[in-house]
């Protein structure tokens, strides 16, 4: 009895903020085909990992084997389990970010404008992403954080005061429409946040949240990804990018002059264009299981 009991600890892991928590094979396998890989695939990397976990091991320590493990593979694929990452590499100043989240309203028919300044009934304010599509308009604060951080009901107050000013200002001069107030964040609410904005009628979308409707299924459904994600780039070549106004995969595509200007190596953009093509959807070679 003692030795089953032995043979089935389960083992902790560290996560971002610090917390432990159990270290769940299922969620990585599931995170591994979801990004594309094939179920064979999953297998071996999670039988390659048994060997290099520890207790308390980080949860960044395991994503960067499983990354490694994936990225000699195929690199589309690294690519996509890499996507919560690259989401963070959208920083440190937050306006790629913005940038981003105009994208991926502007895929879903929305005319789009960011860093708008908006007049309130009080006083103006700075909007990072107006989004109308008639009647329909969205006042969009997107929040950046590193991991491990959470977007606080302070926040989410806050944001939401701003949007009454500018609500009360349109009602005021017969320009209302049917308008939403949002709070986009990279990582995720506090439950204050969460339950704030759900009685306020302040809409939240986070890394996860709406489950099924969060950040990173709005990516995958839109196929918009951002060229953070891209496994043949180092940190500089991306951050020249991002400086150069080139966020999304899709620009590399349809404008490859982009790379000359930002210095990427000839030897490369060949490789980094393929990649940059090859993230619509492919799966990865190898065995199916």
């Amino acid at each position: 009895m003692n030795k089953m009991k032995k043979e089935t600890v389960e083992q902790t892991v560290i996560k971002a903020a610090g917390n432990k928590a159990v270290f769940s094979e299922d969620k990585l396998r599931r995170s591994l085909i979801k990004a594309g890989a094939f179920p064979g695939v999953a297998e071996e990397i999670l039988t390659a990992l048994k060997d290099k976990i520890y207790p308390d091991i980080p949860t960044r320590e395991i994503y960067d084997i499983a990354f490694e493990l994936l990225r000699e593979r195929a690199r589309p694929v690294a690519a996509r389990y890499h996507l919560k990452r690259a989401i963070l590499e959208l920083g440190p100043s937050g306006f790629p970010f913005e940038q981003f989240i105009g994208e991926l309203f502007r895929h879903k028919g929305y005319a789009v404008q960011t860093n708008m300044t908006v007049s309130g009934f009080c006083v103006k304010h700075e909007v990072d992403v107006l989004a109308t599509k008639l009647p329909e308009t969205h006042y969009i604060e997107c929040k950046y954080h590193q991991a491990g951080m959470y977007c606080d009901v302070k926040t989410a107050l806050y944001i939401h005061a701003r949007f009454k000013d500018i609500l009360h200002k349109k009602t005021l001069t017969g320009a209302a429409d049917a308008s939403t107030g949002w709070l986009i964040t990279n990582t995720r609410f506090s439950s204050d946040a969460l339950q704030y904005g759900e009685c306020a009628g302040l809409r939240l979308m986070a890394w996860d949240y709406p489950r099924g409707t969060g950040l990173k299924d709005l990516i995958d459904e839109a196929g918009l990804y951002p060229i953070t994600c891209l496994t043949s780039l180092n940190h500089h070549e991306k951050s020249r990018l991002l400086h150069l106004g080139t966020v999304l995969c899709s620009d590399l595509v349809n404008r490859p002059v982009a790379l000359s200007a930002a210095g990427i190596p000839v030897s490369k953009r060949n490789l980094v264009l393929e990649e940059a093509a090859a993230l619509g959807g492919v799966l990865l070679q190898g065995n199916k299981g």
